[in-house]
């Protein structure tokens, strides 16, 4: 593929020969495209001889011969086109025995992809994505047969799915598509490629000219694509669904196959697809002229290799679009561009006779978008499969690739050279570093200073005249005290003592017994000493070991500043203003999460007005920061790491510049940067939304009046009073009395204490004493410390209410609730209180006490009763080891105390306790669904999967929504590492297929949830009942702490 004339007439040929060089990368699971070249030359294009060359058992990969370095520099190579494929993971096990039936095999492989390419002149890398699109789309229509919400399911309330202010949109996961999102959202964020596509328009003749496999495929896509875009900015939803561009991408294509996209491979066929639409335009607008193609000018470059074989020059231009780079060896971006531009022996370059080969990529021009491919993957031929390459690599924000160009050539291979001479100064250095901080020839070795330090000690400590056996001898019982398996060299000088078998007891009150007593005698020395020793031995030994210590601090001090000083001179090598002149920034990082065979894929993309990083996650898009993507994207940290990276360049402000108006100057915003048919398209999109969200406010207000007409009395049918005296609506449970009776008991101790202490036995003058007794009885609990299992919280609203700060006015009127109650009619005393509390009730104005924020007081506090039972019932179900309810219960509960904590902290309960029992059942549940897949029995298998995609996948967003919690991030990857540990080892194909279908659920749970169908029931509880359960529930907790917490 290229734009220019005479390369477009090779493109058959070309591709002819890419398909078999990605036949042998499928069946062999060999990456490197020089040795597949070689192995393909050798064998004069005979794929089977070329197989059996490459995967012989006794077979070495060959040498990069020298004319392998010649071959990369030809005309006819198409270096570009190679660039991001990856292993497939669909790979091929050739080392059984049977090699008729493996030769059989390979060449029908040969023998269809052949013809399929005869036929239809689409290539094997173009096929692949066809697998990927057609499962995408299955599995898209298959989530409207889900019975169990799944991770990527739309909310019914249209407004979980409306656009926030101006919030960037998201797009919608259907169905392992998000490799899609990541680079759709990276490319729509370059303000001049969104330009390019919005006002896209198809040739003017394009609806009557007959159309080839291109114009079929391209054209339609374009359509969808510029209506992608133009929702992606102007749309009021929070999301939208690509769903429509990724059918007419899987419709250009026929396969039945199916595997989770690599994102680098889709990006090149992408910017594929979309250059061969542009260049159809371009050459209907620029007839007879050679045609431009914005494409290639945005995101392709050439570079010039300059190369020796067997001493004979050579230099050839070649073009490149996504620029591979090696991972593996490498700590930072820059080593890896070094390794990448430098091939094979390059001393030779500069001599007329030396038979070495090697060549040199110089940069001669830049595209104004540079996109880097990492390389992340390889495969392992000992395990028959690809691995991921976790390796922790650093990359800038800011590049500066001026060391890189052509026309900085001379001066860079100065600098190389003086590097290289520092580099091994440096080595050098280092060992002798290492010498000093590693001293000694057995296994275990010190830092030298440390080795002099220890013997200076050991010289200055306090001489003793006897070795340690005879110390102890002497400081304890006469010749046979110590017993003969103590010491047995004692025994066999002094023979058999007689005197063992009775010691005095004047002997024995001067044992020293090690396990008794807590001071060890003075008189036993602490360290060893040296038994012999003179005054002056000691001063010339201890001057000797000062001086030698003090010269191994100077030189090691010395060494270790030359290091610093030569690691300084090299990070500075390029500093110089002559090499900071090619700036290009970081505009977008793509993140893969996951091993090898199944991940998931997101962005993050910087947004220069804002100055701030945004991660796109299909549906959700976030603020971010530099740390988080620096965790996520350098490797080396869980199983995420950076997959491509697009820089911009930093001097070439169109890229990110809005549009202005040519006429008045002024910036174009809102919807008229959007062509009119896009604009209308939008604004239609729009239009339908508004009608979703009329309806839904329709359909809660007819639900709401079915449940007022519910409550309102029917005429002629008396309703119970709705008098203040009648207990809040948390109170009116099915065992209401059990609930009143509490309260009556209360107000009873209460009326009995104020009627005996009040000597005015007026009703009034008894209730306000009462009304004071009470409060200052729920004051007193609410003051107290308490622990877990006795929270005076659930004995009384008013102890909630005080210590939340609630307004007086609304305790005051609770208490005139309780003592209004009638149930304390049953004796003329409580019947006066009673009546005098109504009426004081009656007598309180509308602006003293609001009803509304009386009833929203009471509502908390009914949230946090509801809270109390989810997390009551969950932690008994937990101990009872019912660890489907207990989840369900807990995830209530961390869901309404979350709410409630938000408010203040007496609100809710501890939400480390009640996160760390959620963690633990879905710990619980995933042991058990792995236990299951595990055994091989299909029932079992289908049950350990039901519980992953009904329980456990729609609960992991929930667990790293707060990344700041370490303990959930880590219990998440646990869980996804548990499974992705299966994909190496041998399974039977039925399990294996379900893995893979179920895999990038696990790992893709980026998109919200909305929570399960119903919350589970609530049980009832009278208020004793309540307490007491709760108390027993903590308390059993508190003698059986959880691991973890």
């Amino acid at each position: 593929m290229t734009v220019e004339q005479n390369v477009l007439q090779q493109s058959n040929s070309q591709k002819h020969q890419q398909t078999f060089l990605n036949q042998l990368r499928e069946i062999t699971g060999i990456n490197d495209t020089q040795v597949l070249q070689q192995a393909l030359k050798d064998s004069n294009g005979n794929l089977e001889l070329a197989v059996a060359f490459l995967t012989a058992k006794n077979a070495k990969i060959p040498q990069q011969e020298e004319t392998t370095y010649y071959q990369t520099a030809l005309s006819g190579n198409d270096r570009y086109i190679s660039v991001g494929s990856q292993a497939d993971t669909n790979v091929i096990d050739l080392t059984g025995d049977d090699k008729d039936d493996l030769q059989r095999a390979i060449a029908l492989s040969l023998e269809e992809s052949n013809r399929a390419f005869r036929e239809t002149g689409i290539t094997d890398e173009e096929q692949a994505i066809s697998r990927v699109l057609e499962a995408s789309i299955a599995e898209n229509k298959a989530t409207l047969k889900r019975t169990h919400p799944e991770v990527w399911s739309d909310s019914p309330n249209p407004y979980d799915r409306k656009r926030q202010d101006n919030c960037p949109v998201g797009l919608k996961n259907v169905g392992n598509t998000c490799w899609f999102s990541a680079v759709i959202q990276s490319l729509f964020n370059l303000l001049d490629f969104r330009r390019l596509v919005l006002n896209y328009s198809p040739p003017a003749g394009a609806q009557d000219l007959p159309r080839n496999q291109k114009e079929n495929r391209n054209l339609p896509f374009m359509r969808e694509l510029r209506y992608l875009f133009a929702l992606l900015f102007g749309s009021k939803r929070k999301y939208v669904d690509p769903s429509r561009a990724v059918e007419i991408l899987k419709d250009a294509f026929k396969s039945n196959d199916s595997q989770q996209q690599d994102v680098s491979e889709f990006t090149h066929k992408l910017l594929d697809w979309l250059e061969d639409a542009f260049q159809i335009k371009a050459e209907e607008e620029q007839d007879g002229e050679k045609p431009k193609n914005p494409m290639v000018e945005l995101f392709y470059g050439r570079f010039l290799a300059v190369g020796v074989l067997e001493g004979k020059k050579f230099e050839n231009t070649e073009m490149f679009g996504q620029y591979p780079l090696q991972v593996n060896g490498f700590k930072d971006l820059h080593e890896c561009l070094e390794a990448a531009m430098i091939e094979g022996e390059i001393e030779s370059l500069h001599s007329e006779n030396s038979g070495k080969s090697g060549q040199e990529h110089w940069f001669t021009e830049l595209p104004p978008v540079l996109t880097f491919e990492l390389s992340r993957f390889e495969f392992n031929q000992a395990l028959g499969r690809p691995e991921k390459i976790h390796n922790k690599l650093e990359f800038p924000q800011v590049l500066y690739l001026d060391r890189y160009m052509h026309k900085n050539r001379e001066i860079t291979r100065i600098k190389r050279e003086e590097i290289k001479r520092l580099k091994e100064y440096l080595t050098i250095l280092q060992q002798r570093l290492e010498r000093y901080l590693s001293y000694g020839s057995g296994p275990k070795r010190f830092p030298l200073v440390d080795v002099l330090q220890y013997a200076l000690e050991f010289a200055s400590s306090k001489p003793v005249c006897t070795s340690p056996i005879e110390d102890l001898n002497a400081s304890a019982l006469p010749s046979g005290t110590l017993s003969t398996q103590a010491i047995p060299s004692t025994t066999e000088q002094q023979g058999p003592s007689t005197d063992t078998q009775n010691p005095s007891p004047a002997q024995r009150s001067v044992i020293h017994k090690p396990f008794t007593q807590s001071r060890i005698p003075q008189d036993l020395p602490m360290h060893p000493a040296p038994r012999h020793i003179t005054e002056e031995e000691l001063s010339v030994f201890e001057g000797c070991l000062h001086r030698w210590r003090t010269e191994v601090e100077n030189d090691t001090r010395d060494l270790q500043e030359s290091i610093a000083r030569i690691q300084r001179t090299i990070e500075l090598m390029y500093t110089d203003k002559s090499m900071v002149q090619v700036p290009y920034r970081l505009h977008a990082v793509l993140v893969h999460e996951g091993q090898a065979n199944a991940g998931h894929y997101w962005a993050y993309i910087y947004d220069s007005y804002q100055r701030r990083w945004m991660k796109y996650n299909d549906i959700s898009v976030t603020k971010s920061t530099w740390e988080e993507l620096e965790r996520d994207s350098f490797g080396g940290y869980r199983n995420a790491s950076a997959y491509c990276l697009m820089y911009i360049n930093d001097k070439e402000p169109f890229l990110i510049q809005e549009e202005f108006n040519k006429e008045t100057g002024l910036m174009v915003v809102g919807m008229d940067t959007l062509p009119p048919d896009l604009r209308d398209y939008v604004k239609e999109d729009n239009k339908r939304f508004e009608k979703e969200l009329e309806d839904w406010d329709a359909q809660i207000a007819v639900k709401a009046q079915q449940d007022k007409t519910l409550t309102s009395p029917t005429p002629g049918v008396p309703m119970p009073s709705t008098t203040p005296g009648e207990e809040p609506e948390y109170l009116e449970q099915p065992s209401r009395t059990d609930v009143s009776k509490q309260l009556k008991e209360d107000s009873v101790r209460a009326i009995t204490k104020a009627f005996t202490e009040q000597e005015d036995k007026n009703p009034e003058a008894i209730m306000h004493l009462a009304i004071k007794l009470e409060y200052a009885r729920l004051l007193k609990l609410a003051q107290q410390e308490t622990s877990p299992e006795c929270d005076y919280r659930l004995h009384h609203a008013i102890v909630y209410f005080i210590q939340n700060q609630a307004p007086n006015k609304i305790i005051e009127r609770t208490l005139l609730e309780q003592f209004a109650d009638h149930n304390l009619s049953f004796d003329e005393r409580c019947r006066n209180i009673m009546k005098v509390a109504r009426a004081k009730i009656e007598m309180i104005k509308p602006n003293e006490v609001k009803m509304e924020d009386y009833e929203w007081w009471h509502q908390e506090y009914r949230n946090f009763r509801d809270t109390t039972v989810y997390l009551m019932v969950g932690l008994e179900c937990f101990q009872n080891k019912n660890f489907k309810n207990a989840l369900l219960y807990l995830l209530c509960a961390y869901h309404k105390n979350k709410e409630l904590l938000a408010k203040g902290l007496n609100r809710g309960h501890d939400e480390e306790l009640i996160s760390h029992y959620r963690r633990e059942c879905l710990l619980k549940l995933n042991e058990c669904a792995a236990a299951q897949f595990e055994s091989g029995d299909d029932r079992e298998v289908n049950k350990g999967l039901e519980i992953m995609n009904d329980l456990i996948v729609p609960c992991l967003p929930l667990l790293l929504v707060d990344e700041t919690e370490e303990k959930d991030i880590v219990a998440v990857e646990d869980m996804r590492n548990r499974w992705c540990s299966y994909l190496g080892q041998e399974m039977e194909p039925n399990l294996q297929e379900k893995l893979t279908d179920f895999l990038p659920k696990l790992l893709d749970c980026s998109t919200e949830i909305k929570g399960f169908n119903d919350p589970p029931k609530l049980p009832s509880y009278s208020t004793h009942e309540l307490c007491e359960r709760f108390a027993r529930i903590m308390s059993s907790l508190s003698r059986t702490p959880a691991d973890g917490r």
